[in-house]
């Protein structure tokens, strides 16, 4: 080996070592607790300025500083993270969007603080804590993993921290304290970074901004690692740090050679996109069950305040004039954030990229140095470029199809880092680009107007993705996906419109930015302002374009008129505290308000209110029932049904004759479906024939719910056929079938709740074969849903009411197939006899039926024919009353 070979190799080891370092702590956290923590880098960035601040500022001896940072305030900031902040969440449920949103705060809160406590500036004095060379900082990682790893695999702990992270509520009714395990996890995790910090913050940067990234941008180490395997985070973290190192003896000439040199200088960030976009996605599973944020609601005459505070500044001059005219340009950013987040239920951390790329192709299009295009002027260069920007959305839309949460997360920002590493850090991009602003509009005053006018467009355009059936879609797919999908939405194409719209939207706010400050500054666009956007937008309102403003006057008003830092800091308090206030901040400042007016009465139950009848019979002493009390409206009860009572299954077998068989609509072909190495289906069909009821029966696990999902589309079989009406629909996702006519419902209810009932309705008509609202009142009309209650949320009301909903959707869209998952569950016996009876008459129709169910009772009374499942096959066959009183039925 030559000697430049082994000193490279050496630096990549130290290099390697420090992500090797980050890897770990990253991992542990999330075994233990089921979180990215995106404040890692952050913590490694205030314990590196911790160390500095007790040697350099106040004289202590090294070895006691690294004591006081590395063993009491990195594990103490970990154990207080998980004890104030996350602790409340894993009350919530562990929601991944609320617990990616309080990570992200918590980083925001870091830096922010960092930048308040110690300045913007850059220390180049950070002490060294272990001597150069990677022996040293090695040692310390291989310790650390073999330590992890032992206590992992042989100690009692390590038991327990397996079992919470299989199964946490089984572990807790097993005895485990899971709160000490996730503890432990995050003190560990908080440790690793410190020690990372430190050791990194003598070879980098110590700022506020530029270490907190540098770690992330190693965040690739533990995806691919699948955030579990210590060892095989180690060995990529070493691995991708040595060929990083031996890359810059690399010296490649041509056009292209600064983009190569760039990418050979940050092969982690290329590992991370490699990571993040063509692997499979961490947290795949995950979906956020809610969209991202709190759904604030509007105070009255907000808009006209806002209004108003916006036209301030036109009484404005100087420097405050030139502050000012950043808030529209960064409203209109924060918006394509509300369009992709609130509007679409995505999590999008690269918005900054969009905006960068809308202001650097504003910047060349103007100066004539955009390749292929002549020189434009600066108001047809905007344009232009918001133009060229907006499909470059699809970058971070494509993943988007079929990742969710974490996964998500994790894409975007990895793209949001390439753009910046690849693009807005490379001279030959940016070097001396000016931008100035378009003819007549040169002045501060006149260009403010010029922003307010384009700002008022990007609200209008905001508007319309929330109304009408584009809004009613949209709202669809962010409160329930697979419930949107099987209505009907074209899931795919409307993430990808979201994404598109948002890029759109940032390049125009990007540009705008750029403008006022007449400059590019590739600092005003790097991935650190992304999370901050985010955070901010996520915690006043991701679902309301005043939040977007509201955040855009917070974060320019408060680092304008103070240190830098404080906007940063206070986004990072209100996101911290996510699961102290779920429902915002404003909601919670709300009800502090009401309750502190509002004296406290004491509301009598109806027996209380009976007791005190009896005891006070005196009229003047009675009291009206409260309404919480009062019974249930008539119109949101199922309407009285012919049938009043469940059918038995003695009963069922002395019904009258069988309706007459149609031909199959649906029909199934030797289904064959696996999971890793468990066959959940092995040669399965079955036919579904018009204007009857077929059910399916079995035991937990038989397959009812894989072959049920083959038939919807939300699965593919690795072998066999679905035909509708002759078709083979095998390959066609769950929307296109909803359009031929294939409907379904699910055992878990999918029903959106940030829409009304009626609008609920309206999806599925508009998405179906048939829509329009003569569908949607039908609908209405027969399961009891055109009183009152059309015009509530779904959100709050009764099970039995949601399940109506939910069958009034699927019916709207005019189906010929009727899957139906455990419909009767969560309802009561009168519920259950009204849907059967309306199950009964849809059939009568010639509406085929296909009924996966565990009530026995149900399914004797309302199928024709029954197939009993058992180990991935179907085994009998027949009548309810043959096929439920046979051996197969009673071994189970």
């Amino acid at each position: 080996m030559s000697s430049l070979t082994y000193d490279l190799t050496l630096a990549g080891l130290t290099v390697g070592s420090a992500a090797a370092l980050t890897g770990i702590g990253l991992v542990v956290t999330h075994r233990a607790t089921g979180v990215l923590n995106f404040a890692h880098g952050a913590i490694a960035m205030v314990c590196a300025y911790a160390l500095r601040q007790c040697v350099v500022e106040w004289g202590w001896p090294l070895w006691l500083g690294a004591v006081v940072t590395l063993l009491f305030l990195a594990p103490a900031t970990g154990v207080l993270l998980e004890r104030f902040v996350f602790r409340p969440l894993a009350v919530l449920g562990n929601d991944p969007a609320r617990t990616l949103v309080a990570s992200i705060g918590v980083f925001v809160l870091l830096v922010g603080g960092a930048a308040l406590v110690w300045g913007q500036g850059a220390r180049a004095d950070a002490p060294e804590l272990v001597p150069a060379g990677p022996w040293g900082q090695l040692a310390v990682v291989l310790v650390l993993a073999a330590g992890v790893g032992a206590v992992i695999r042989w100690t009692r702990f390590g038991r327990e921290l397996r079992a919470v992270v299989d199964d946490r509520e089984l572990a807790v009714l097993g005895g485990v304290d899971a709160d000490r395990v996730a503890a432990a996890g995050w003190a560990f995790g908080s440790f690793t970074a410190g020690v990372t910090g430190v050791l990194l913050a003598p070879s980098v940067r110590l700022d506020p901004y530029g270490l907190p990234l540098l770690v992330l941008e190693v965040l690739a180490v533990a995806v691919v690692a699948r955030m579990r395997s210590l060892s095989v985070a180690v060995a990529v973290a070493l691995g991708i740090g040595i060929a990083q190192s031996q890359l810059t003896r690399w010296h490649p000439s041509g056009w292209a050679a600064p983009l190569v040199q760039a990418v050979g200088a940050n092969l982690f960030v290329v590992a991370l996109l490699v990571a993040a976009l063509v692997l499979p996605g961490v947290g795949t599973r995950d979906a956020s069950a809610a969209p991202v944020g709190p759904r604030v609601r509007t105070p009255p005459g907000a808009w006209g305040v806002a209004a108003v505070l916006f036209l301030l500044p036109l009484g404005f001059a100087g420097s405050d004039l030139h502050t000012a005219v950043q808030v529209p340009a960064l409203a209109v950013i924060l918006l394509s954030l509300v369009v992709v987040t609130g509007r679409g239920g995505q999590i999008s951390l690269g918005q900054a990229a969009y905006a960068g790329l809308g202001a650097l192709f504003t910047a060349l299009l103007a100066a004539g140095r955009f390749p292929g295009l002549p020189r434009l002027p600066e108001s047809a260069a905007l344009a232009v470029a918001v133009l060229l920007v907006a499909p470059l959305g699809l970058l971070t839309g494509r993943p988007a199809i079929r990742r969710h949460g974490l996964a998500l997360a994790l894409a975007t920002f990895a793209v949001g880092v390439g753009v910046s590493r690849f693009v807005f850090a490379q001279p030959y991009a940016t070097a001396d680009l000016s931008l100035g602003r378009p003819a007549g509009f040169e002045g501060d005053r006149a260009y403010y107007v010029l922003e307010l006018a384009l700002l008022a467009l990007a609200l209008l355009a905001t508007r319309a993705l929330r109304r009408g059936r584009a809004g009613r879609a949209l709202a669809a797919m962010r409160d329930h996906e697979p419930g949107a999908s099987a209505a009907g939405v074209r899931v795919p194409s409307w993430k990808l419109l979201a994404f598109v719209a948002g890029a759109a939207l940032a390049a125009l706010g990007g540009a705008l930015l750029g403008m006022g400050l007449r400059a590019f500054d590739a600092t005003a666009y790097d991935p650190v302002r992304s999370l901050l956007w985010f955070a901010a937008v996520a915690v006043l309102g991701a679902d309301d374009a005043l939040g977007a403003l509201a955040a855009a006057a917070l974060l320019v008003g408060l680092d304008a008129g103070a240190r830098g830092g404080v906007a940063a800091a206070l986004v990072g308090v209100l996101a911290a505290l996510t699961g102290r206030f779920p429902d915002g901040p404003y909601e919670a400042l709300r009800s502090a308000w009401t309750r502190a007016r509002v004296p406290r009465r004491a509301v009598l139950t109806p027996l209380g209110s009976r007791v005190r009848s009896r005891l006070a019979p005196h009229p003047a002493d009675r009291r009206a029932p409260h309404p919480a009390a009062a019974p249930p409206s008539p119109a949101a009860a199922p309407r009285p049904t012919p049938a009043s009572a469940r059918p038995s299954a003695a009963a069922s077998r002395t019904r009258g004759p069988a309706r007459a068989v149609r031909p199959p609509l649906l029909t199934a072909r030797g289904l064959r479906a696996r999971y890793g190495g468990f066959t959940a289906l092995d040669g399965v069909g079955l036919e579904v024939p018009g204007g009857r009821v077929t059910a399916v029966v079995g035991p937990n696990g038989a397959g009812k719910s894989t072959l049920f999902h083959c038939l919807a589309g939300t699965l593919r079989p690795v072998r066999g056929q679905v035909r509708f009406d002759g078709r083979d629909i095998t390959r066609l996702p769950a929307h296109a079938r909803t359009r031929l006519g294939v409907a379904r419902t699910f055992q878990q209810l999918a029903v959106f709740p940030s829409l009304t009932v009626a609008e609920n309705v309206r999806v599925g008509a508009e998405q179906g074969r048939h829509g329009g609202p003569r569908a949607v009142e039908r609908a209405l009309a027969l399961f009891g849903l055109d009183g009152p209650v059309r015009a509530r949320p779904a959100a709050g009301l009764p099970t039995g009411t949601l399940r109506r909903v939910e069958l009034a959707r699927a019916y709207a869209g005019g189906p010929r197939v009727l899957l139906l998952d455990e419909p009767a569950a969560g309802l009561d016996t009168a519920e259950v006899s009204a849907l059967a009876t309306v199950l009964r008459a849809l059939a009568a129709e010639g509406t085929a039926l296909l009924v996966v169910e565990h009530d026995l009772d149900l399914v004797a009374g309302l199928a024709d024919v029954v197939h009993v499942m058992a180990a991935g096959r179907i085994v009998a066959s027949g009548p309810p009353g043959r096929v439920l009183d046979s051996p197969e039925e009673a071994a189970w």
